[in-house]
Parts: structure tokens; C-alpha cells; sequence
């Protein structure tokens, strides 16, 4: 329990809810709101007011901005011959911060996974369907867990016939990784997807 009062303890538990915060790393930052006040606390709570109202989720690809369509789907000089596919927003973030160059994106925002009751219906595949042909390439960029291909093969199924080649993004031995360190599956994916030197 924290000593600070109800305010402080309902700040904590709302901060310990986000993804890599625990409660002590929770406590820990509202510590430091706290004695930054006027220079943190204040700043954020405006900022935080002002995304509740301003932040939505494009309407085209799923992206995450201040305006639908995002500014990724109205740039005119994003190429519209290759559509990416994510799972998440966090996904289409990273390719964009790795500098993949000037894509298109699509957040399917999920995988399937029959096991806790997600579908088709449940992450927006139809809405990929209809974009697909407007594209030469549509790159299925998914997790290789068994939910990641699980959902790649039924998509790959779905698009057959729409004009664009499928293809998904390799895997295997990151860069500066040590091949004594990488797991079995990691490795032989990385020598079935080797490519001519």
C-alpha cells in the first residue's frame, strides 16, 4: 500500500497497468512526477488531455495519428506498389523508425488464435482484401510465432487471385547476433531463406 493517499495509490495503479511497468516501477515514477510537478506532472497531464481528444485510428490502414486518413496513407510520395502487414501499430512504428522507405501499411491489429476466440472477423482482413490489388506487393511482415504464420498462411490463401505477390519478410540470424546463441528453428529458417552472395 502506498502511503500518499487515495489520488496517489489510483495514479500508481493506473501507471502499473502500461506495458513494462510493474507496481515498483509504477511507484517509482509517480515518485518522480510528484517531485517534478511543475516541469513533468503538469506538462503531462495537458499532453495526455489533449491526445484523448486529438488521436484516432486511420481509417485506411489502422495507423495511429492526429488525422484519418494518417499522415502515412496521405503522403503522395509513399509508394503504393508495396503494402506492408503488421499485427500492431508497435510493429508499423518500428519498420517506420528502421527506415524501410516510403510504404504503405496495413495493422491487422491481432493474429488468429482459435484458442482465444479470434477470428477472421476479429482483426481486418476484409479491409486488407479490398486494398490488396491496388498493390504489386503486399510483404506480410507478422511474429513467426504459430499464431504470426497461422494467420500469413490464411491470408496468403485469401489473396490468391488478387493480382499482387505475397511474400513475408525473412528469418533469421539477426544482425551482430551469434549463431551458438540462436535457437534451432531460428537457424534452419535462416539457412532456408539464404540468398545468393
Amino acid at each position: 500500500m502506498a502511503s500518499g493517499g487515495p489520488e496517489i495509490e489510483q495514479l500508481i495503479q493506473l501507471l502499473a497497468r502500461l506495458p513494462g511497468l510493474g507496481p515498483r516501477s509504477a511507484r517509482r515514477a509517480v515518485l518522480h512526477l510528484v517531485k517534478k510537478k511543475d516541469q513533468l506532472m503538469i506538462p503531462l497531464s495537458a499532453a495526455l488531455d489533449r491526445a484523448v481528444v486529438a488521436v484516432r485510428t486511420c481509417e485506411v490502414c489502422g495507423n495511429i495519428d492526429t488525422m484519418s486518413p494518417c499522415s502515412i496513407c496521405a503522403d503522395p510520395r509513399r509508394d503504393s506498389g508495396m503494402l506492408i502487414v503488421v499485427e500492431d501499430v508497435a510493429d508499423l512504428w518500428a519498420l517506420e523508425r528502421a527506415g524501410v522507405g516510403p510504404v504503405k501499411y496495413h495493422v491487422l491489429g491481432g493474429v488468429l488464435s482459435p484458442l482465444d476466440g479470434v477470428g477472421p472477423d476479429d482483426i481486418s482482413v476484409d479491409s486488407l482484401l479490398a486494398r490488396a490489388p491496388q498493390f504489386k506487393e503486399v510483404v506480410l511482415a507478422v511474429n513467426a510465432t504459430v499464431e504470426g504464420q497461422t494467420t500469413a498462411h490464411y491470408i496468403t490463401d485469401r489473396l490468391a487471385g488478387s493480382g499482387a505477390k505475397v511474400t513475408r519478410l525473412a528469418h533469421g540470424v539477426p544482425v551482430g547476433g551469434e549463431l551458438d546463441y540462436l535457437d534451432e528453428g531460428t537457424l534452419s529458417q535462416a539457412l532456408r531463406a539464404r540468398t545468393e552472395i
